[in-house]
């Protein structure tokens, strides 16, 4: 559309008033050729406007001429319209950049309050820091006070004793001095005093030994006459030689019987009534405990064989297991049979003196219960109250179940040089009687420790159990055992005891229950 006003299709501007290159400072124009100058009309082209109002003419005359000017204002419009749009997105920039602006003026605040912040923690920090070291520096100095106080104190402490002593050792020189003298004095006197008696002591001694010896040699020569007289009188009666002779003799074989008869019925009474000094626990019935707990030991006649597990939490195979070793037991009670020796080895407080009570209960036997280490101080006597307990379980008439508990610490290694020649005898005493299976007791072995066993221990094991630590299910089966309201009231309780005993948990449920106790009260 270019052409409509005025200026030609092959012009790429408008014309203008001035010229198209304008004369520089430096002279550079037409004129340095010596040519006319020409006027600012030389170059126009009148064929322009020419066809520019020829187009007019023919656009006034065409049909499409206001179709063209509503497109022409249409078009306005739109330039108009673009024109706003602009305005508007240049005012909602505007306003964009003001809440920008604003963002970040309310960014440097946030920041300049946290700097504040964090200089008036760090100036309190350092006032904190300060006081500390001031309190610090306080205490220092009291210590060093304190210190050197208890310095002069002991320093005059120890003058004061050291004065003391010598005070005390120049009373004892002087004591010491004078009892010398004393002692001089005396002896002085003494022996003036025997010096001026010497004639008068002598002739006292030979006075008191002439009358000593004529009432020894009087008192011998009645006592021949009297002895001699019955002596004769006596060897001339036969009938009274006789009989004294025969009394001699009966006397003499009445005292040897009757020793030997009290030492026998002492053996055996103790042996069948008696509880030998090794064992510390038994369920087994003696006189003296009868007469004792009269109701006890009605209630333990009249008891029945209870479960071998009851009471007892340990993991479902050792349970499988023990329960089998129950089974066999009183089979084997019941049938009379031999019973077969078990090492029960673990950690402390994971079940075996329980589990060895409650077999016994099962199987309707006794149990004794006896420990290795009371065997060591015995020395010598060792032997012999080794003896004494396979004596005694020897006589029971329901089966002894004997449970050594700590075995190892007289059943170790006799070719050791820390076993004493004492605790090899009673080893080899123990060893002797149980070389043979029994069906009078069932032996029954726990231990910490078992490699510390001699060899010949082994060979008389029939059966090993291993009672190990236990486990989650069985710990939360503890706790729920020793104390419900703990188990409720604690939910990670079962994490708490990892590592523990059945022993040491039974112990927390106790100390639990004393706490609450207590401040229930």
């Amino acid at each position: 559309m270019s052409w409509l006003f005025g200026w030609g299709r092959g012009s790429s501007k408008p014309p203008t008033d001035e010229a198209e290159t304008p004369e520089g400072e430096g002279g550079s124009s037409d004129k340095s050729f010596g040519e006319k100058p020409k006027d600012k009309w030389s170059n126009f082209d009148p064929t322009g406007l020419e066809r520019a109002a020829k187009s007019a003419r023919e656009l006034d005359r065409s049909r499409h001429a206001k179709e063209a000017l509503d497109l022409a204002r249409m078009q306005e419009q739109s330039v108009q319209l673009e024109h706003q749009s602009k305005v508007k997105e240049y005012e909602a920039a505007l306003e964009q950049l003001k809440g920008e602006q604003i963002r970040l003026q309310a960014e440097e605040k946030r920041k300049t309050l946290t700097e504040e912040t964090k200089q008036n923690q760090a100036r309190a920090q350092y006032q904190d820091k300060l006081a500390r070291q001031r309190y610090d520096d306080q205490v220092r100095q009291q210590q060093a006070l304190n210190e050197e106080n208890l310095r002069k104190q002991e320093e005059s402490v120890t003058k004061q004793e050291a004065m003391r002593k010598a005070t005390i050792e120049h009373e004892m020189a002087l004591r010491h001095k004078n009892e010398l003298l004393r002692v001089e004095a005396e002896s002085a006197a003494r022996a003036k005093v025997e010096r001026e008696n010497a004639d008068l002591i002598r002739e006292q001694i030979r006075l008191k030994a002439a009358e000593h010896r004529q009432t020894v040699l009087e008192s011998i020569r009645t006592a021949g006459a009297v002895f001699g007289e019955g002596f004769h009188a006596f060897v001339s009666d036969w009938d009274k030689l006789t009989a004294t002779v025969a009394g001699f003799t009966l006397l003499a074989v009445g005292v040897y019987s009757a020793r030997n008869a009290t030492g026998v019925i002492g053996r055996y009474i103790e042996a069948r009534l008696g509880k030998p000094s090794l064992v510390r626990e038994t369920s087994r019935i003696t006189v003296a405990e009868a007469i004792k707990h009269p109701v006890k030991t009605t209630k333990r006649l009249r008891s029945r064989p209870q479960d071998a597990l009851e009471g007892v939490v340990l993991s479902p195979s050792l349970e499988e297991r023990v329960r089998d070793i129950a089974i066999a037991t009183r089979n084997t009670r019941q049938n009379k049979g031999l019973y077969r020796n078990i090492l029960m080895y673990g950690p402390p407080g994971t079940g075996k003196t329980l589990f060895a009570k409650k077999l016994a209960l099962h199987s309707g036997m006794d149990y004794a219960i006896m420990t290795g280490g009371d065997v060591a101080p015995m020395g010598r006597d060792g032997v012999t109250a080794m003896h004494k307990v396979f004596d005694w379980a020897s006589t029971s008439q329901r089966g002894l179940l004997l449970f050594v508990d700590e075995a190892d610490a007289f059943l170790r290694k006799r070719s050791t040089e820390t076993i004493s020649e004492d605790l090899r005898s009673t080893l080899n005493a123990f060893l002797y009687r149980t070389g043979e299976q029994s069906n009078k007791f069932m032996l029954v072995l726990a231990s910490n420790q078992p490699e510390q066993f001699d060899w010949a221990i082994n060979d008389r094991i029939d059966e090993i159990v291993n009672f190990a630590l236990p486990g989650l299910e069985e710990r939360e089966r503890l706790v729920l055992h020793h104390s419900p309201l703990m188990y409720f009231s604690t939910n990670d309780c079962s994490d708490e005891t990892i590592g523990m005993s059945g022993r040491e948990i039974s112990k927390l449920g106790v100390a639990w229950q004393v706490s609450t106790c207590d401040l229930s009260s």
